[in-house]
Parts: C-alpha cells; structure tokens; sequence
C-alpha cells in the first residue's frame, strides 16, 4: 500500500476522489481496501483540520440552538442565568455570561464550556 502525505489542494482533492471511490466499494475492515480507506480517511481529516478549521459558534448562538432543539424557553433558562429579564438580557447580547453561568449552562444543557468561554458577538 503505497500512501503518501496530502500537502497540497491537488494532493487533497485526489485523496477525496479515491476515497469516494472506495467507499462506493464498501470495503470490509481489515482487507487492503479497508485499511487504505482508514488510512486515507485520517490523512484527509489531519489535512483538513490545518487547513479549514471549524470556529466555534457563538456563545449566545448555541444557547439558542440548544434551547430550540430541546424546545427550551426563557423561562427555563431562569435556574441557569438568573431572572427573566436577566436571561434577556443575555439573549439579546446586553449582558455577558458569568462563570457560574457558563457551569450552569454547561452542566444542565450540555453545550461545551469552551464554547460558552467564547467572546460573545456584538451585533
């Protein structure tokens, strides 16, 4: 198996184009196939991780997302991040969030801390 280190775009996009041919395939783990597809699949996710990062989403922005996928309200932000007026305030960017807050959110509704540590958007 003759595999070698994706250090261009060139190299990137045919890495991207055997894969997806391999994959068409679905090879069985431990057969050559399978192994190359491992082996391939790493070097692509090593080179894309240097080259497009993934930013993290706002903090604001990913307690909303939380909230309507768990069809959370305000109200039940209240144990989190205080009084109502104090949980609008957030929402709306006019207050930042506090370190009890980020524990709050982080351990009731799951969102990564380093992602509410985050500098919040202003708009």
């Amino acid at each position: 198996m003759h595999i070698r280190p994706i250090r261009t775009e060139a190299d990137y996009k045919a890495t991207l184009k055997e894969i997806s041919l391999l994959m068409e395939s679905d090879p069985d783990l431990d057969t050559p196939d399978g192994d190359r597809l491992d082996v391939l699949s790493t070097l692509v996710q090593v080179y894309e991780a240097k080259h497009y990062p993934i930013d993290l989403p706002d903090p604001i922005e990913a307690i909303k997302f939380r909230m309507e996928q768990a069809g959370l309200t305000a109200k039940d932000l209240e144990p989190m991040i205080g009084q109502r007026n104090r949980v609008y305030e957030v929402l709306n960017r006019k207050r930042s969030l506090t370190l009890p807050m980020i524990r709050r959110l982080h351990k009731d509704l799951g969102i990564p801390a380093e992602n509410l540590i985050q500098p919040i958007i202003t708009a």
